[in-house]
């Protein structure tokens, strides 16, 4: 029976994977390695910044085996998402890292690299012709935000993958990419199922993490054919379970049927999972519908400067009084520091060990009062819609688990000078409150660290994310280097 055998190495390039597992996967005699590296999990700051969110040693290290065993073996490497968020610098990074991988192991290929930046004036033409669509729940984007915008990826389909693998390149690597595509655009190449090969594709992108026990940082071998696909744990310590393969193929779905992707939807009614072996589990039945082609686009731009202030308190009468102390520093704020609009700075406070995560921080308006129900209470969500909060009365005080709340205070601000200031009068102002019940003259505030004030750098929020109808080809060019 033709079947297409897939080493995924780990969840992300810099994660990392125990050497007996990778040798254990190669000696399966894979066709292809293939690794996602990069998320939108870690927040916007990486895409806005440019930095990256998997230290470069931890990068170069997993590289080194992938790239080493490829060119050995004489198969595909395909690298999905450089560095972390896919635009311009990282994925520079990663290419540098393989040049030097190259050079140190004396190693000559080809290598097809495909970037997936797309330029802020295309992006404002497609809004204007009406061909970008809001992805929800986020809202439609406008032209300011595209402008103040850093970096705008667009995440790329199977095509440009495809592109290089029709040139006989066999190590590929790119910008922003559909998470399963990088494990499947072989397997369409030659030919397989389509809908089969991209959900193969999309529980293998986090390697053995669809494994029980799971992890990242491990090593999965997929084993697609003309019907099914097999999914097998490369370490002793794990198996692969129809409960855990069909958690994972839940993973990060808004739809526990329909997957969304470009070019069309990922069909898992008619999905079933059979455990084979005591280790490994078939998985049959599911479907690609082919639709209108769109792309996602992701950006990221700057909001200011972030200082963080870290502190406890044991004062089970101050813990009580927590809500009304925290609309006093608001207030003191605004009396103190008239000269600043609502738009200048952000504080929040996030306070843990009452009720798990306290509900008090949710936003950066006046927390209610006590006596007041949360079900009356609305906070803005991030697509500007009111959202409600059930079932919370503050008459009496959440339940105190160990009579301890820790307390970060958070504060975002135009500019780090004032971002320091607001943190610094706001942990002073709670340090010395005088709450009711108070009986203490002393700090009310115990800190783990001095000084008790931490510069958190660039804040970013996400900007753009959207869905631009396109050619799967014309935002990805394919640039090719001889090493």
């Amino acid at each position: 029976m033709k079947e297409m055998r897939i080493l995924s190495p780990t969840a992300i390039l810099g994660y990392g994977f125990p050497e007996s597992s990778f040798e254990a996967g190669m000696a399966q005699k894979p066709h292809i390695i293939a690794v996602d590296a990069g998320s939108t999990d870690p927040g916007p700051y990486y895409l806005g910044s440019g930095n990256c969110f998997v230290d470069r040693a931890g990068t170069k290290r997993d590289l080194t085996f992938m790239l080493k065993a490829a060119i050995k073996e004489n198969i595909p490497l395909i690298i999905g998402t450089a560095g972390g968020s896919g635009a311009r610098d990282h994925l520079q990074r990663d290419v540098e890292i393989i040049k030097e991988i190259a050079k140190e192991n004396n190693l000559s290929f080809k290598i097809a690299v495909i970037p997936s930046d797309i330029n802020k004036n295309t992006v404002l033409e497609a809004l204007k012709k009406g061909n970008i669509a809001p992805l929800y729940p986020a809202p439609m984007p406008t032209e300011e935000e595209i402008l103040n915008s850093t970096n705008i990826v667009a995440q790329m389909g199977a095509e440009p993958i495809l592109a290089a693998l029709n040139q006989n390149i066999n190590i590929i690597i790119t910008g922003r990419a559909y998470d399963p595509v990088v494990f499947s655009a072989l397997a369409i190449k030659d030919g397989f199922d389509t809908g089969l090969a991209l959900h193969l594709g999309k529980i293998l992108e986090c390697a053995a993490i669809a494994a029980t026990p799971g992890s990242g940082s491990d090593c999965m071998l997929g084993i697609l054919r003309e019907d099914h696909f097999e999914l097998k744990a490369l370490n002793e310590e794990r198996k692969c379970t129809t409960t855990s393969v069909a958690a994972h193929t839940l993973y990060e779905k808004s739809d526990p049927a329909k997957l969304h992707g470009p070019g069309g939807i990922l069909d898992l009614t008619e999905t079933t999972f059979e455990q084979n072996t005591e280790e490994t589990v078939i998985v049959r039945g599911t479907k690609f519908i082919k639709g209108e082609y769109y792309i996602k686009l992701e950006a990221a731009r700057k909001l200011g400067m972030r200082t963080v202030s870290f502190a406890a308190t044991a004062d089970h009468i101050m813990i009580k009084e927590i809500p009304t102390i925290l609309q006093s520093i608001r207030e003191k704020i605004k009396a103190n520091f008239t000269d600043l609009k609502k738009e200048d700075y952000f504080i929040d406070f996030k306070i843990y060990g009452t009720s798990g995560v306290s509900l008090f921080g949710l936003q950066s308006a006046e927390p209610p009062t006590v006596g007041q129900n949360f079900s009356d209470y609305k906070f803005t969500s991030a697509n500007n819609s009111d959202v409600s909060i059930n079932k919370f009365n503050l008459a009496e005080p959440p339940a105190v688990g160990g009579g301890e709340a820790a307390i970060i205070i958070d504060v975002v601000a135009n500019t780090k000078e004032l971002s320091k200031a607001l943190c610094s009068f706001a942990r002073s102002t709670m340090l010395h409150f005088g709450y009711a019940g108070r009986i203490s003259t002393a700090g009310n505030l115990a800190f783990p660290f001095s000084p008790s004030d931490f510069d958190g750098g660039e804040v970013y929020e996400f900007s753009v994310y959207a869905l631009l109808k396109a050619d799967p080809l014309e935002h990805f060019p394919l640039e090719v280097l001889e090493l």
